[in-house]
Protein backbone atom coordinates (compact mmCIF):
# COMPACT_ATOMS: atom_id res chain seq x y z
CA UNK A 1 0.00 0.00 0.00
CA UNK A 2 1.70 3.24 -0.94
CA UNK A 3 2.80 5.89 1.61
CA UNK A 4 0.68 9.29 2.12
CA UNK A 5 4.31 10.75 1.27
CA UNK A 6 4.91 12.04 -2.35
CA UNK A 7 7.22 9.11 -3.74
CA UNK A 8 10.60 11.98 -4.29
CA UNK A 9 10.12 11.96 -0.28
CA UNK A 10 9.48 7.69 0.38
CA UNK A 11 12.51 6.74 -2.31
CA UNK A 12 14.82 8.97 0.39
CA UNK A 13 16.23 6.32 2.33
CA UNK A 14 16.73 3.71 -0.83
CA UNK A 15 18.89 6.61 -2.07
CA UNK A 16 20.68 6.70 0.77
CA UNK A 17 21.01 2.63 1.41
CA UNK A 18 22.45 2.94 -2.60
CA UNK A 19 24.75 5.84 -1.63
CA UNK A 20 26.06 3.74 1.37
CA UNK A 21 26.49 1.03 -1.10
CA UNK A 22 28.79 3.08 -3.40
CA UNK A 23 31.58 1.74 -1.21
CA UNK A 24 30.94 -2.04 -1.27
CA UNK A 25 30.64 -2.93 -4.79
CA UNK A 26 31.34 -6.66 -4.08
CA UNK A 27 28.08 -6.61 -1.40
CA UNK A 28 26.20 -6.43 -4.03
CA UNK A 29 24.80 -9.22 -6.35
CA UNK A 30 22.70 -8.98 -8.74
CA UNK A 31 20.94 -11.54 -11.01
CA UNK A 32 22.87 -11.46 -14.42
CA UNK A 33 21.06 -15.09 -15.07
CA UNK A 34 17.22 -13.53 -15.17
CA UNK A 35 18.61 -10.31 -17.23
CA UNK A 36 20.51 -12.39 -19.75
CA UNK A 37 17.29 -14.64 -20.64
CA UNK A 38 15.85 -11.01 -21.43
CA UNK A 39 18.38 -9.22 -23.00
CA UNK A 40 19.86 -9.84 -26.74
CA UNK A 41 22.74 -9.54 -28.78
CA UNK A 42 24.71 -6.67 -27.92
CA UNK A 43 22.14 -5.75 -25.01
CA UNK A 44 23.76 -8.32 -23.12
CA UNK A 45 27.33 -7.45 -23.36
CA UNK A 46 26.02 -3.35 -22.21
CA UNK A 47 24.40 -5.00 -19.57
CA UNK A 48 27.84 -6.92 -18.30
CA UNK A 49 29.79 -3.73 -18.40
CA UNK A 50 27.39 -2.66 -16.13
CA UNK A 51 28.75 -1.95 -12.66
CA UNK A 52 27.71 -4.25 -10.18
CA UNK A 53 25.57 -2.16 -8.11
CA UNK A 54 24.17 -1.31 -11.24
CA UNK A 55 23.33 -4.65 -12.34
CA UNK A 56 21.77 -5.37 -8.95
CA UNK A 57 19.91 -2.51 -8.92
CA UNK A 58 18.70 -2.91 -12.53
CA UNK A 59 17.46 -6.11 -11.84
CA UNK A 60 15.56 -5.04 -8.79
CA UNK A 61 13.92 -2.72 -11.44
CA UNK A 62 13.04 -4.76 -13.71
CA UNK A 63 11.51 -7.90 -11.25
CA UNK A 64 9.50 -5.06 -9.31
CA UNK A 65 7.89 -3.67 -13.01
CA UNK A 66 7.00 -7.14 -14.15
CA UNK A 67 5.78 -7.73 -10.36
CA UNK A 68 3.43 -4.37 -10.23
CA UNK A 69 2.62 -5.03 -13.96
CA UNK A 70 2.86 -8.67 -15.38
CA UNK A 71 1.61 -7.63 -18.74
CA UNK A 72 4.86 -5.69 -19.48
CA UNK A 73 6.16 -6.42 -22.89
CA UNK A 74 9.78 -7.37 -23.00
CA UNK A 75 11.07 -4.32 -24.51
CA UNK A 76 9.97 -2.71 -21.24
CA UNK A 77 11.91 -5.66 -19.52
CA UNK A 78 14.79 -4.88 -21.38
CA UNK A 79 14.66 -1.32 -20.96
CA UNK A 80 14.60 -1.73 -17.01
CA UNK A 81 17.86 -3.51 -17.16
CA UNK A 82 20.06 -1.05 -19.47
CA UNK A 83 18.25 2.04 -18.10
CA UNK A 84 21.28 2.57 -16.11
CA UNK A 85 23.94 1.23 -18.54
CA UNK A 86 25.52 5.07 -19.89
CA UNK A 87 27.01 4.99 -16.29
CA UNK A 88 29.29 2.74 -18.00
CA UNK A 89 30.78 5.06 -19.91
CA UNK A 90 33.57 5.54 -17.33
CA UNK A 91 34.93 4.37 -14.29
CA UNK A 92 31.97 5.32 -11.93
CA UNK A 93 33.87 5.88 -8.46
CA UNK A 94 32.85 5.73 -4.52
CA UNK A 95 32.88 9.24 -4.08
CA UNK A 96 32.01 10.08 -7.21
CA UNK A 97 28.85 8.39 -7.13
CA UNK A 98 28.00 9.58 -3.46
CA UNK A 99 28.90 13.40 -4.94
CA UNK A 100 26.87 13.24 -7.69
CA UNK A 101 23.90 11.71 -5.81
CA UNK A 102 24.02 14.61 -3.85
CA UNK A 103 24.72 17.21 -6.18
CA UNK A 104 24.11 17.47 -10.07
CA UNK A 105 25.36 20.64 -11.92
CA UNK A 106 23.91 21.33 -15.40
CA UNK A 107 26.69 20.04 -17.08
CA UNK A 108 27.13 19.65 -21.52
CA UNK A 109 27.06 15.63 -22.21
CA UNK A 110 30.10 16.28 -24.64
CA UNK A 111 32.55 16.29 -24.48
CA UNK A 112 33.38 13.89 -22.23
CA UNK A 113 35.92 14.85 -19.06
CA UNK A 114 37.91 13.27 -16.28
CA UNK A 115 37.33 13.82 -12.38
CA UNK A 116 34.24 14.97 -11.14
CA UNK A 117 33.44 17.27 -14.09
CA UNK A 118 32.52 13.52 -15.80
CA UNK A 119 31.29 12.34 -12.99
CA UNK A 120 28.73 14.67 -13.25
CA UNK A 121 28.55 14.30 -17.15
CA UNK A 122 27.41 10.77 -16.78
CA UNK A 123 25.24 10.93 -13.41
CA UNK A 124 23.19 13.78 -15.27
CA UNK A 125 23.29 12.49 -19.31
CA UNK A 126 23.93 8.61 -18.37
CA UNK A 127 20.49 7.44 -19.79
CA UNK A 128 21.58 9.37 -23.50
CA UNK A 129 24.87 7.88 -23.22
CA UNK A 130 23.19 4.45 -23.02
CA UNK A 131 20.32 4.80 -25.06
CA UNK A 132 22.93 6.38 -28.34
CA UNK A 133 24.36 2.67 -27.49
CA UNK A 134 20.77 1.00 -28.05
CA UNK A 135 20.10 -0.38 -31.18
CA UNK A 136 16.11 -1.47 -30.33
CA UNK A 137 14.05 1.83 -30.66
CA UNK A 138 11.59 1.07 -28.09
CA UNK A 139 14.28 -0.01 -25.45
CA UNK A 140 16.62 3.02 -26.33
CA UNK A 141 13.00 5.53 -26.11
CA UNK A 142 12.45 3.75 -22.76
CA UNK A 143 15.93 4.08 -21.77
CA UNK A 144 16.25 7.63 -22.45
CA UNK A 145 13.30 8.78 -20.96
CA UNK A 146 13.60 6.72 -17.70
CA UNK A 147 14.04 10.21 -15.53
CA UNK A 148 11.58 12.24 -17.25
CA UNK A 149 9.46 9.89 -18.63
CA UNK A 150 7.24 11.27 -21.38
CA UNK A 151 4.86 7.39 -22.39
CA UNK A 152 2.84 5.37 -19.85
CA UNK A 153 5.55 2.63 -19.79
CA UNK A 154 8.10 5.84 -19.55
CA UNK A 155 5.81 6.61 -16.13
CA UNK A 156 5.89 2.87 -14.84
CA UNK A 157 9.81 2.59 -15.79
CA UNK A 158 10.14 5.64 -13.80
CA UNK A 159 8.30 4.66 -10.70
CA UNK A 160 10.07 1.08 -10.17
CA UNK A 161 13.65 3.01 -10.43
CA UNK A 162 12.36 5.46 -7.70
CA UNK A 163 11.21 2.81 -5.70
CA UNK A 164 14.23 0.40 -5.93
Amino acid sequence: MPSGKPLALRSWPKRLWRLFLAFFPQGEGGDDAFALAFLQGEERTLYLAMDPRDRAHAVRVAKRLLRDHPDAPAFVIRAALLHDAGKALRPYRPLERILTGLYAPNVPPYPLRRGFWGAFQVRRHHPLYAAERIRDPQVRALVLEHHRPQSLWGRRLHQADQEE
